[in-house]
């Protein structure tokens, strides 16, 4: 399943919920508390889907944005309910 994201990196906490109006539709907010630098701030969206999923932190690929706030992942599963109920 792919989706578009919203990065808030150097968040106070970790979070994943809400929507970002981004063109083509809504992006999931996902903030996490590391900063933009040298990765970290993917590695930390990685293992924040991982966990709001259910899935290992190897299932979560960032297939476009790997230098930007605006991201489209891919989670090796097909539980559109559940990012249905993340958007709100």
């Amino acid at each position: 399943m792919r989706f578009a994201v919203r990065v808030k990196p150097g968040a106070r906490r970790e979070s994943v919920g809400g929507r970002w109006p981004a063109p083509g539709g809504d992006a999931l907010i996902v903030a996490v508390a590391a900063p933009a630098v040298e990765g970290k701030a993917n590695e930390a969206v990685r293992r924040a889907l991982a966990a709001a999923f259910g899935l290992r932190r190897q299932d979560v690929t960032i297939v476009t944005g790997e230098r930007g706030r605006d991201k489209v992942v891919e989670l090796d599963t097909d539980d559109t309910g559940r990012l249905a109920e993340l958007l709100g």
